[in-house]
């Protein structure tokens, strides 16, 4: 005579628990992803700007108006000519892009994205 079976599964209580935990997930995954969609934009236009020709020969101001352009097509609008400083270091232009994002989450709690990123700007063709 074999015993009673013994059933396995997850009970209403905990597939509704297991929702709860996925569905808040979700959200602030939902919240989130056009923040860092945004910032990989910036960091596709800035190789782009790092890869022209002779860019490490232009006048900082050209650099900036040149990435501006291309986070203007990108609809990059979190990043201004602000955030922005080419600065020369050991001898080689340096384009780096600095700023943070903030927004709402939940009734009165906000999160804050802070981004950095930094590419060199090589003199000559490439």
């Amino acid at each position: 005579m074999v015993g009673p079976v013994r059933q396995r599964g997850l009970t209403l209580i905990g597939f509704v628990i297991v929702l709860i935990v996925l569905s808040f997930f979700a959200y602030i995954f939902m919240r989130l992803f056009p923040v860092y969609s945004e910032y990989y934009s910036l960091v596709k236009c800035m190789n782009e700007v790092a890869a022209e020709a002779n860019v490490g020969t232009k006048t900082p101001e050209a650099i900036k108006e040149s990435l501006d352009r291309r986070l203007y097509i990108s609809y990059v609008t979190s990043v201004n000519k602000s955030h922005m400083k080419v600065a020369r270091e050991n001898g080689i232009y340096k384009l780096r892009v600095k700023y943070e994002v903030r927004g709402p989450l939940a009734y009165n709690l906000e999160y804050i994205a802070s981004f950095d990123r930094a590419v060199n700007l090589v003199a000559g063709p490439q």
